[in-house]
């Protein structure tokens, strides 16, 4: 799987390599810009079926994701699980889910994002779903590029495990040779 996952990620230019600030602060040489394969429904589709059939035997009653991404990718794993999507929200420190969007409790839940490089968005969405009496069951990611720092508590399945480094600002080469920084994706600098 992970060799049909980068190819389905090169293919569409998703990796690109420079200088860039994510989402956590971080620097890296290395850039998953998601978007650039998301577009596709067909790889979308491709990818997602990866998650669905890697916890398709664990009973999962619902599939969340954090915005933006994860939604596109809680409803399609969703789909293919036949289960619900919902997504959570930031709002203030945290994410919570709004919209009359809820969690029983007990209920078997999947937890999916796209990009996993700190863990932030993926916890915020474990707690919430714990808030609200919610088992979380697993992670599905479309990339890991931690490869394996992260500790989630849960199983995790990823389609892509990439080693990217990443830097504090203080600390990166990039910054040291004067590379000029980029900030990709949706959130100011």
């Amino acid at each position: 799987m992970t060799a049909e996952a980068e190819k389905i990620l090169r293919d569409t230019g998703a990796i690109l390599d420079g200088h860039f600030l994510l989402t956590s602060g971080l620097h890296s040489p290395t850039y998953v810009e998601k978007f650039k394969v998301i577009q596709y429904p067909q790889y979308t589709t491709q990818l997602c079926s990866m998650i669905a059939r890697h916890f398709a035997q664990e009973n999962i009653q619902v599939v969340a994701g954090p915005t933006v991404g994860g939604i596109i990718l809680a409803f399609e794993v969703a789909k293919q699980l036949g289960v619900r999507a919902i997504y959570a929200e930031r709002e203030g420190e945290r994410r919570v889910f709004r919209r009359s969007l809820t969690i029983n409790p007990g209920e078997r839940v999947l937890v999916v994002d796209d990009i996993l490089t700190t863990g932030g968005s993926v916890k915020e969405v474990i707690d919430e779903v714990v808030r609200q009496k919610g088992e979380v069951i697993g992670v599905g990611i479309l990339v890991d590029r931690t490869k394996d720092k992260v500790e989630l508590g849960v199983p995790l399945f990823s389609c892509l495990e990439i080693s990217i480094p990443a830097y504090k600002p203080e600390e990166c080469p990039q910054c040291r040779a004067g590379v000029p920084l980029v900030k990709p994706g949706s959130k100011p600098a």
